[in-house]
């Protein structure tokens, strides 16, 4: 088991944008496992490789007891639907804000062997495939609030003390997404 330390809001590795992968080998199998372990260790939902300091398009998640992972995935949005909802995230740890997002989402890819993968999500499961795809396009989730939010994320962000492990990991007005 190798759990690794998840990179801070702060770090330039999470707002570059991540290198394909080209080699489906140990490595990258390695990396999907230590993503794996990792985000048990956090009790997250998803974690992408940028967020180990790995520039890497590469992310797993864990949601409902479904456990999975993404190699150089790209996104097709179906409909204009939104939903607005809390979100939160492993490098700015205890913090949730509301943030829209596209309701539902396709996600195209790769396994780590691979093999050609498809992912279809609503509600949570959409979020969920967004926010770690833009990990891996170096845009953070505070980047898709609207101005005003964003500014009040942020002045919440600078206050945060991470040097002592937050109080709170689930949102205390979380739905199933954050509670898995």
């Amino acid at each position: 088991m190798t759990v690794l330390p998840v990179r801070l809001f702060g770090d330039p590795v999470l707002t570059q944008p991540a290198a394909p992968v080209t080699d489906f080998d140990r490595e990258l199998h390695k990396l999907v496992r230590d993503l794996h372990d990792t985000l048990a260790a956090q009790q997250g939902a998803a974690i992408a490789a940028p967020q180990l300091g790995i520039s890497r398009r590469v992310f797993v998640y864990n949601m409902g007891g479904t456990r999975g992972h993404l190699v150089n995935p790209t996104l097709r949005f179906p409909d204009e639907q939104e939903q607005d909802g809390p979100e939160g995230c492993l490098s700015m740890p205890g913090l949730y804000f509301d943030t829209k997002r596209r309701l539902n989402v396709v996600a195209k890819g790769y396994t780590m062997h691979g093999d050609p993968l498809q992912i279809v999500g609503s509600g949570d499961l959409a979020r969920c495939l967004q926010h770690e795809t833009d990990h891996l396009d170096g845009v953070l989730f505070i980047d898709r609030m609207d101005p005003k939010r964003r500014r009040a994320a942020l002045r919440e962000i600078l206050a945060a003390d991470w040097n002592t492990p937050p109080t709170v990991k689930i949102s205390p007005h979380a739905g199933p997404f954050w509670q898995r």
